[in-house]
């Protein structure tokens, strides 16, 4: 009896459409695409319930006839190539012939499509990869892609979906990547009836501006060159508009978004000495080069594209961003306070110009504070008080000339000495030990295994974080009310994060309310955070969220905990007095688990005793 046997196609084609359709953004990807490369210049997406009931794109492309439109769901169907060699000459974004029938494989689909040349359109209804129905219908020119019940024949793909929230955030993003880089097409979105996105036709840099706000369209510097290699052109952040997380940053290559490392530390490297070693700049670049120099056909989702020239394109990128800083001045420089400043100075000439003599003025050298009766010789004949003018006591006498060699001068360590009276222990010894400041980073102070060494920043940050997760859980966050509110434009899978962790928001005492569209205001932030800019803590916020990939409660409140933790813990070099270093420690050792952030990190470590004895031998 034979082991081996064809499978069915039914299966066969749910098992391939697992590498190309993974949730409802990967259908929107590959149909948007689709219509762009049918040469479409308005498409509309339309989304209930994030894409779990339905999904429906609408395009006025070139549309296809009734036989097209059936065999474009068939395996390995496609328009796009025709041989293997076409693989190194290809301008469309699509051309395996896997995208429609992974569709259909599980879910079930309409499709509604005419061309020019046809009086009648086509309607085509599947199942499964079944074919249920084929008739004419009069329709415009274009196609309309209805996608119903996403893997309704395999069950255990549809529960690993992620809440609508986080599905509608992977739609928005994959929109983005397709609208960037095709600004001359308008797309429209919507969600459950509500418009989500609005995009009229325009150029790049307004394409940037209306998908995430003017405010980053302003701080972006032109990036252009043209070599043999290759053609770059598109937008780089000024250094302000660094970014500890969140930043926009996108790659295409001949009109197609890519993930590539290597390019992204070329970025990195133009800014290294300008911005925070763990922050980034947004970066929209668009690469030109000859189809035959890259290899797309790596993965299904075509995001990771291989060149054959990528050492070269990586310096010309490095070089081309610093040009781009250089020419713009966006590098900073040194401002000097011109206030005040004396006009001026106009050029000596001793037969025309005149000058007023200058004052004389008389310095005293051998003037001793310390010498009640001072010598007539060598002071002119003056007398002074025989009290000190300062303290209104009586003056020393009889101080020898010489006294300053009584007292050399000595050199002190950095650390700032400080001996609070504290109680209790730690790690083993006494906090009435005598604390030490070192650098204005780390908290010194004497335990019975040696000397213990805390981060004064990570230690903050520990406490806060277990702060305001217990407001998170409580809901009693105290909101600090602004004076002005603070209006920020967000990108429309910022805004479908922010529906969804508003409540958790409004728990931590962050008030933002709507104002329409991707406007919101920020009227109050958490008590604690003065100083903090409310913008940015707001879009580090939603970047936190959703980096983590995941909405459900117990992540979200990690989450936001630890984001505002980091923008409100003290930072290194700040010098503490003795009752905020005392405060500190105390509310340290009241934690759960002192010894580590919630990320990881050790806040304290112990110099054993036995190392100290050593270095002294």
């Amino acid at each position: 009896m034979s082991l081996i046997h064809l499978l069915p196609d039914s299966v066969a084609n749910q098992i391939a459409a697992g590498e190309v359709i993974q949730r409802p953004a990967s259908v929107v990807k590959e149909l948007v695409e689709n219509a762009v490369d049918a040469g479409a210049s308005h498409i509309d997406i339309i989304a209930v319930d994030a894409g779990r009931t339905s999904l429906q794109v609408i395009d006025d492309g070139q549309g296809m006839n009734e036989i097209d439109a059936r065999l474009a769901f068939e395996r390995h169907a496609t328009s796009k190539i025709h041989e293997a060699a076409d693989l190194f000459s290809l301008t469309t974004k699509g051309f395996r012939g896997e995208a429609l029938p992974s569709i259909a494989a599980v879910a079930q689909v309409e499709l509604i499509t005419r061309t020019a040349d046809d009086d009648l359109g086509t309607h085509l209804t599947l199942e499964g990869s079944h074919v249920v129905s084929q008739e004419p219908v009069a329709c415009a020119v274009g196609a309309n892609f209805l996608v119903k019940n996403l893997f309704f024949n395999v069950p255990a793909r549809r529960k690993f979906l992620k809440t609508p929230q986080t599905e509608l955030s992977n739609i928005t993003t994959e929109l983005e990547r397709i609208a960037l880089v095709h600004p001359s097409i308008a797309f429209t979105l919507t969600h459950n009836g509500a418009p989500l996105m609005n995009l009229p036709p325009s150029s790049p840099k307004q394409r940037i501006a209306a998908v995430f706000g003017d405010k980053l369209a302003e701080r972006l510097l032109p990036v252009e060159v043209e070599t043999t290699l290759v053609t770059i052109r598109g937008f780089v952040g000024k250094p302000e508009a660094a970014r500890r997380r969140g930043a926009q940053q996108f790659f295409f290559v001949n009109n197609r978004y890519m993930r590539h490392p290597y390019f992204h530390r070329a970025v990195q490297e133009a800014f290294e000495r300008f911005i925070p070693a763990d922050e980034q700049v947004p970066y929209f670049i668009y690469f030109d080069v000859p189809p035959a120099e890259i290899d797309v056909n790596i993965h299904p989702t075509k995001t990771e594209i291989k060149f054959e020239n990528e050492q070269a394109i990586w310096q010309i990128l490095l070089s081309a961003v610093r040009e781009s800083l250089g020419r713009f001045n966006a590098i900073p420089t040194i401002e000097f306070d011109t206030e005040g400043r004396p006009a001026d100075i106009p050029v000596f000439n001793p037969n025309t110009t005149t000058y007023p003599s200058a004052p004389k003025v008389h310095i005293n050298t051998d003037f001793n504070p310390f010498q009640s009766t001072p010598d007539p010789s060598r002071q002119g004949g003056g007398e002074y008080p025989s009290s000190n003018p300062y303290t209104g006591g009586p003056s020393r006498s009889s101080v020898p000339r010489d006294w300053e060699t009584l007292y050399p001068p000595t050199s002190f360590p950095e650390a700032e000495v400080t001996a609070p009276s504290l109680t209790g222990r730690a790690g083993g010894g006494s906090l009435g030990s005598p604390l030490f400041q070192y650098r204005g980073q780390y908290i010194l102070i004497a335990v019975e295994a040696g000397l213990m060494f805390i981060d004064q920043h990570r230690a903050h940050l520990r406490i806060l974080y277990d702060r305001y997760l217990a407001q998170l859980t409580a809901s009693n966050g105290v909101t600090q009310g602004l004076l002005f509110p603070d209006i920020v434009h967000l990108s429309a899978s910022d805004a479908a994060t922010l529906d969804a962790i508003q409540p958790d928001l409004h728990a931590l005492g962050l008030e933002v309310n709507s104002l329409g569209g991707d406007s919101v205001a920020i009227h109050g932030l958490p008590a604690g955070l003065e100083g903090v800019d409310p913008q940015r803590l707001l879009l580090d916020l939603l970047a936190s969220v959703a980096e983590r990939g995941s909405l459900d409660s117990e992540a979200i409140h990690g989450r936001l905990a630890l984001t505002l933790a980091r923008a409100a813990a003290i930072p290194a070099g700040q010098v503490l007095s003795n009752i905020e270093m005392q405060d500190l420690v105390e509310q340290l050792q009241a934690t759960a688990t002192p010894s580590i952030t919630p990320d990881g990190h050790p806040v304290s470590a112990i110099l054993p005793q036995e190392t100290i004895d050593k270095l002294f031998k």
